[in-house]
């Protein structure tokens, strides 16, 4: 568990043991891959032969401890677009400070990342979506009771490092459409919707479903959210995927097994969603 706030020198450390293991690889697209879906990582192309790189090993990493979470950092190619997929994430109810569990992300921008491909699993509210449904979160409600930019302003990427960054394209309108454009053409059928943030680790009440589909979520989880807020204030693009692993529902008895289960069951859609769309990302 890290629990301190993370420097700008300890940033640019943890990239330059980047670098030096990567040799010339210069990623434009960065991923993180969530529950159930972290078999994205293993889907590069085959050649150029990925580099992979326990988090265990890069300085200033936190260390994962969630089931489904590997822990490695992947780079790579994705239909001969340059990649980095973190191969796990870090959560707030960890232990983690904000600014610790989105590390990560501050480095993809160090090492020139542009634009970010987020993953998650999460609980439905929408009564007429089933489990495995994948979503394009067009928007987010953050009830985590924090943000993690709170602190001193790291103002590394200037212009969009500023106070208050905006928030109000942060998950990318072109990207959406290019997603939802692709995914009709594959005969994929995605959803769009909210996320509804929360600290977790326990799953919502009754009275907390209720109120989340009462101000207008569509979906509900414990990530993502924080990892996007510091991706638009390092100026990145952002595209973000729901699997629904489970419904939100009073009487209901989610079970992390069956969410991962469920997560695997669909990833393989959304990495064929991925590897088509990641190209035309940077046409």
């Amino acid at each position: 568990m890290c629990t301190e706030i993370p420097t700008v020198e300890q940033i640019q450390e943890t990239a330059k043991y980047i670098r030096e293991k990567v040799g010339d690889f210069s990623p434009i697209v960065g991923m993180q891959l969530g529950t159930g879906s972290n078999e994205m990582g293993d889907h590069l192309d085959a050649s150029p032969k990925p580099i992979i790189i326990p988090y265990s090993e890069i300085p200033h990493f936190p260390t994962c401890t969630v089931p489904g979470h590997s822990g490695e950092l992947i780079c790579g190619y994705v239909s001969g677009v340059p990649t980095i997929c973190l191969k796990g994430r870090f959560h707030f109810y960890e232990g983690h400070t904000m600014q610790r569990a989105t590390y990560p992300i501050r480095v993809l921008a160090m090492l020139g990342v542009k634009t970010l491909i987020l993953t998650n699993a999460a609980g439905c509210l929408q009564k007429t979506w089933t489990l495995g449904d994948i979503v394009v979160l067009t928007d987010h409600l953050n009830f985590m009771g924090t943000n993690p930019l709170i602190g001193p302003n790291v103002d590394l990427f200037p212009p969009f490092s500023t106070r208050f960054p905006d928030m109000s394209n942060c998950y990318d309108a072109s990207l959406r459409e290019l997603a939802k454009k692709k995914g009709e053409e594959l005969g994929l059928k995605l959803r769009e919707g909210v996320y509804f943030a929360y600290s977790g680790p326990s799953f919502e009440t009754g009275a907390e479903i209720h109120m989340m589909r009462v101000i207008g979520a569509d979906c509900v989880g414990m990530s993502t959210v924080p990892e996007v807020i510091v991706a638009r204030h390092c100026g990145m693009k952002c595209l973000a995927f729901s699997i629904m692993t489970d419904i939100a529902e009073a009487d209901a008895h989610p079970c992390h097994e069956e969410i991962v289960e469920v997560g695997h069951k669909s990833s393989d859609s959304l990495i064929n969603l991925l590897r088509h769309i990641i190209p035309k990302m940077v046409g």
